[in-house]
Parts: structure tokens; sequence; C-alpha cells
């Protein structure tokens, strides 16, 4: 297996478009799993460790430019009033050695459906910012999952960078498994706030062949949430928003729970952080006064 170490951005462009059947690697918390088990064995590795743009993240323009090589860690540590739901994911991921090597890139590149990274980016609207020789491009997260561990991302191309829009509004997060951390969610979601525009984002995660929206939900809500007065939901506005989730869904049964219950857990999960953002909300109203 041939090893391959480029320092700079540039250098490791090179290396993607020479090599396109090399795996990248940063945290390697999913890929040396998969060597260590005999899962996988490609031609080469491509180790993106030393490349220090891939590990810094900074303004750009409206939004947040987040290195795909940026750990979990600094997102919990740095970034939570920047990406509050991403931060509230990045909490839930394994343990602190493992949030100390993995990175939303990582996430993005393996792309899982039970990713944990994957519900937020979906609900504030993020962009995947994708390189090669050729140019850079950024694809919207919703465009970007297209099926089981498949991505808008080219044979040539690397996952560079997140763009996540400025917060505009309360965010939330939460998973179901069988504790918080160290597990593979059960199914999760994550809810968006913009009260500036007045709009709703969803984002569900381990309940589908990819990372999932949730439409419908998002349109009841918006013209549903008391965007003046940050007043509590109803319980009807309530039940309906999490059937609305539930449905939106498309899940399997596994060893890790039932169709049925994964529904279930959806429609508990949106109510859930519908009421922790509502107060989110509230709070922000009378701090304003």
């Amino acid at each position: 297996m041939e090893f391959l170490t480029p320092t700079t951005l540039r250098e490791a462009l090179a290396a993607r478009s020479a090599h396109p059947e090399a795996v990248p690697i940063m945290g390697g918390t999913d890929v040396m799993v998969e060597l260590n088990f005999g899962r996988r064995r490609p031609p080469a590795l491509l180790d993106l460790t030393r490349v220090p743009e891939l590990r810094a993240w900074r303004p750009d323009g409206d939004r947040l430019r987040l290195g795909a090589g940026v750990p979990y860690a600094v997102i919990v540590g740095e970034l939570a009033g920047h990406a509050p739901a991403l931060a509230l994911a990045a909490r839930t991921v394994a343990s602190p050695q493992i949030r100390n090597r993995g990175s939303v890139g990582g996430n993005l590149g393996g792309a899982s459906p039970a990713g944990d990274a994957h519900p937020p980016l979906l609900a504030t609207d993020a962009e995947v910012e994708l390189a090669s020789v050729h140019g850079v491009r950024r694809v919207p997260a919703r465009d970007f999952y297209l099926g089981p561990r498949r991505t808008a991302r080219r044979d040539d191309e690397l996952i560079t960078a997140v763009l996540l829009p400025a917060p505009a509004g309360p965010q939330q997060f939460a998973k179901i498994g069988t504790r918080n951390a160290m597990v593979i969610a059960v199914t999760s979601f994550a809810l968006a706030l913009d009260a500036g525009r007045r709009t709703v984002g969803t984002g569900i995660g381990s309940a589908g062949p990819v990372p999932l929206r949730a439409p419908q939900a998002e349109e009841f809500l918006a013209a549903e949430f008391d965007w003046s007065g940050g007043g509590a939901p109803s319980p009807a506005v309530a039940r309906r928003f999490g059937e609305l989730v539930a449905a939106a869904a498309r899940p399997i049964d596994d060893v890790r729970g039932s169709a049925a219950y994964r529904r279930h857990a959806l429609s508990v999960l949106a109510r859930r952080t519908l009421g922790w953002a509502a107060a989110d909300y509230r709070k922000e109203i009378a701090a304003c006064e």
C-alpha cells in the first residue's frame, strides 16, 4: 500500500489527481477501523494530517468556513456560538479521544446516513466545498448525499471545507441511542429557526438511505410558529410537527432499531427540539426588550 503525505493543499490536490483511487485519511476514525478489520484494502492512502489549510476555520463573508479537518473537539470548544447545532452534535460524537481526531470532513467523506454531523448541515443550509486541480465548487448539503455512502464528490476532488451560515435563531440537535455518546445513532434530528426570514430548517439522520430533510414539516412550522412573541407551540402544533418529521423518514429495520421505532423516536425528537428552540427564542426576545 502506497502512503502519500502532502504538506500543502496544492500538493494534496495534485496527489488526488494523480491517484484518484487513494483513500483520503485525516482523523482515521473510520478508515483505520475498516483497514484493521480487513473490510477495505485500497492501493494507496492520502494522508491529509499535514495540510494546515484543512485544519483552520475563519469567517467567509457572512458565513463560517470550517476546514474539513477541524476536529470535533475544536467545534465544541470554540464554535458553539457560530454553529450551535453542529456543536451540539459534535458533543455526542464518540469519546474525547475520537473527538480530538474525527472531523466533519471525515463524516462527509464516509457518507454514512448515521453520521452525527449530517442533520445540522442540512438544517442550516450549509454548503460543502469540493476542490481539485481544476478548481473549487460548492455543493449545497441537500444535494451532496446521493445514496448510501455515495456523494456528489468526484473521484479527483477532496472535501476541503464546509460553509455554514451565521445562525439567525435557535438551533438544536438530539439523537437516540443506548447512551448519549460512544454510540451510533438509532436516529437523530436537527432543527434551525431563522427569525429574519421566518423559515425553519430540519435534518434527519439514521432514518433513510441518506440524511434527509422534512420539507412539509418545515413549511408547517414556519406558518404556525409565533415569530413575533415567541409563544410556546401548542400541543397540537408540536404533535403535528412531529408527525410530519416522522413521515419524511425512510427507515429500515436493523440491529439498532426497527423502522417503526425510528419513526416514533423522530416524532419525539422533533417535539423535544421544538420545545427547546422555542424556549431559546423567547429568551432571545426578552433579552432584546
